[in-house]
């Protein structure tokens, strides 16, 4: 099992991850011209909270992740709320070229700073995107690291032009940022820091 596995069955009780989603769904909802025949993917889903607010607007999402306890809670609120344009999907895009068709709009929440090649999987977006497609990517602004502590491997958030520029050579267009979000974390017993989320939107 990995940390997400573990997580998955309390995920959805804790507030801010509710807080956070609506915060950022409808960031994407005015940035983004979202049409009932758009095809979309979610990528590193968790239990689709997000999926959930942005599904009346699409056609269809794939919800995509590479925890097991997670795809099997989004399954659970798919089947018990009788979502038909909702599909969960385990499978790891950081390692595994998908094959399963392109895609209108992606988006990811959280994910990126989890993510070793970030150049790969930007690109592995690319790939999967319509022309004219959208990525948009929501993730924490560059952080001094305690917002994981200690033996985290992964990304201390991003500086949003160095991301850009990535984006940019990847071959991304009209790419924009804001802030849509702040994280107050309790990162020790007598300290609260706060984190902010950007919300990145780019066309292919």
């Amino acid at each position: 099992m990995n940390e997400f596995d573990l997580k998955a069955a309390e995920w959805d009780k804790n507030p801010m991850h509710w807080d956070r989603s609506e915060a950022i769904a409808n960031e994407i909802k005015k940035i983004i011209p979202l049409r009932k025949e758009m095809t979309a993917m979610e990528y590193g889903a968790g239990t689709g909270i997000t999926s959930f607010l942005l599904k009346d607007h699409l056609k269809e999402i794939i919800l995509m992740d590479n925890s097991r306890e997670m795809v099997k809670v989004m399954n659970e609120k798919i089947s018990e709320k009788n979502v038909t344009n909702l599909k969960a999907l385990f499978f790891d895009l950081e390692h595994t070229d998908y094959t399963g068709g392109k895609f209108d709009l992606i988006f990811t929440q959280m994910v990126l700073h989890h993510v070793t090649d970030v150049e790969s999987i930007i690109t592995r977006f690319g790939r999967l995107l319509n022309k004219g497609g959208y990525l948009a990517i929501a993730d924490l602004h560059e952080e001094d690291g305690s917002f994981h502590g200690e033996g985290f491997v992964g990304h201390r958030g991003f500086n949003t032009d160095t991301l850009s520029d990535l984006l940019t050579k990847i071959g991304f267009t009209n790419i924009s940022n804001r802030t849509c979000f702040t994280i107050d974390r309790k990162i020790s017993d007598t300290e609260t820091k706060k984190f902010d989320v950007f919300l990145l939107i780019a066309n292919l």
